[in-house]
């Protein structure tokens, strides 16, 4: 039996044993797994490096209009604010790897 799909076209199909369809499904699980990874690394250095390895170096500075040490903000404060940034970025940059690869859902979804 032969699996097909719609990319949101009417009445375009594609089977997924075709090899250009199976070439972009490889493409694009292979940037999505590269970005994925990019993003794991800088919560990685963030949270790990910035806020445990490296906290003691940090806190020979303060941030700005405050007097909390670098390491310590980092550790408290600094690795939650990152990780939410992160996941935002992570929306915005596979919303366009969808739409890019038209496997988005579309605007009302």
């Amino acid at each position: 039996m032969i699996e097909s799909f719609s990319n949101g076209q009417e009445g375009v199909q594609h089977s997924v044993t075709d090899q250009g369809t199976a070439a972009r499904h490889a493409e694009y699980w292979r940037r999505n797994i590269r970005l994925l990874g990019a993003l794991l690394m800088v919560w990685f250095v963030v949270s790990y490096l910035c806020g445990i390895v490296f906290a003691e170096a940090l806190n020979a500075f303060t941030l700005p209009f405050s007097n909390f040490p670098l390491g310590f903000w980092f550790a408290q404060q600094g690795a939650i604010y990152v990780f939410v940034i992160l996941i935002f970025v992570y929306v915005k940059l596979m919303n366009d790897l969808d739409q890019e690869f038209d496997v988005d859902e579309g605007e009302g979804a």
